[in-house]
């Protein structure tokens, strides 16, 4: 019922209520519920489709009394001090940061975030360090042949900061640089090389092209590539 990706997420999931905000089928807080990881749960679906299928999977496992399946955008499902951990999974970096900033007086308690990103983490980063959270574990993984972030987040009680570099390419993620964040980057730098290659001798791309070569430079410190 539960991939790879989720298992990973519920991983770190050990709390007394969750709310899983696109919930879509409801698989996550049902594994959790089950898995004695919480217990209680809201599943929080947008869309109305989704939204009924997560109510007929937790009426199958007959977990009504421990799930409750609410229709909703956002945070808007929970109540302030409801939880005390929420999981957003399944979504670009951008569209995370957004739920996070329009519900962050759903925030105000600090429950802990597990967040799993398909692109763009570096927005997310950014978003939780504006919220007053710190990046306390970051997975890379790859599932077919997707690359997917996860950042668990905390309360920052320690004061710490993060430069640009570790906002990027995740504080964690950087001390790890596992066979999957090698292979992301490598990715994104022959990317970024091809283009630079065709548009650097070009005068009306030349603003662009500087930046273009600025990430390649960035890219070649983090993955000690030697300077060409």
């Amino acid at each position: 019922m539960i991939n790879n990706r989720l298992l990973a997420v519920a991983s770190y999931i050990n709390h007394e209520k969750l709310a899983d905000i696109g919930s879509d089928h409801a698989y996550l807080p049902i594994y959790a519920i089950e898995q004695r990881k919480v217990k209680r749960a809201v599943a929080g679906e947008v869309v109305q489709g989704p939204y009924m299928a997560a109510v007929e999977n937790v009426k199958k496992y007959n977990l009504d009394n421990k799930i409750d399946v609410r229709l909703g955008n956002g945070l808007d499902v929970i109540e302030q001090n409801e939880v005390d951990c929420i999981t957003i999974c399944g979504m670009g970096g951008p569209l995370i940061s957004e739920i996070l900033h329009n519900g962050q007086d759903k925030l105000t308690n600090f429950p802990t975030l597990i967040l799993q990103s398909n692109i763009h983490t570096e927005a997310v980063r950014n978003k939780l360090i504006a919220l007053g959270y710190m990046i306390k574990d970051e997975v890379i993984m790859k599932e077919r042949k997707h690359v997917y972030e996860i950042i668990v987040a905390e309360r920052n009680d320690t004061g710490i900061t993060y430069n640009d570099i570790e906002l990027k390419f995740g504080p964690v993620l950087l001390t790890k640089k596992d066979e999957v964040f090698y292979e992301k980057w490598l990715r994104e730098y022959h990317h970024l090389k091809t283009v630079y290659d065709v548009i650097k001798s070009e005068e009306k791309h030349v603003e662009k092209a500087a930046e273009i070569l600025n990430d390649i430079n960035i890219l070649q410190e983090v993955l000690n590539i030697e300077h060409s």
